[in-house]
């Protein structure tokens, strides 16, 4: 490149947002073109029927606290915690549960509540995922 371009190159790296956005409407209308196209290079533009057939995709709002892996020196310890979880499960019952993983721990349950459900198993030492 020559000395021109580079310094032209420094000046633009220099430009806030809005100085940058100024020059290209400045160029815009200077010259007679169109930046949004320019700036395609040689990208393929998208149909407008597969831009209207790609809707946003919707957030999940249930997940389900999976419990993975319990190591065999931590199976007390997270026993406890699935017991405070769930009030209904016995200690057969608990056990019975870390003995056949993955299993799923909680259904169906809020973001924040599976969120809490996996933090707390982990510092019992069990591996968790949310689905």
């Amino acid at each position: 490149m020559s000395n021109k371009v580079d310094a032209m190159i420094e000046e633009l790296k220099s430009m806030t947002l809005i100085e940058a956005a100024e020059l290209v409407a400045k160029i815009e209308e200077t010259f007679g073109v169109d930046a949004s196209v320019a700036a395609g290079g040689g990208m393929m533009m998208a149909p407008a029927g597969v831009a209207a057939a790609a809707e946003p995709v919707e957030e999940k709002t249930e997940f389900d606290v999976v419990l993975e892996e319990v190591p065999s020196d931590k199976r007390i310890a997270v026993i406890k915690v699935l017991r405070a979880l769930d009030g209904s499960l016995g200690l057969k019952e608990a056990k019975a549960l870390i003995e056949s993983l993955p299993k799923a721990v909680k259904a169906a349950v809020s973001k924040e509540e599976a969120e809490e459900a996996q933090k707390q198993l982990e510092q019992s030492g069990a591996k968790v995922a949310l689905k």
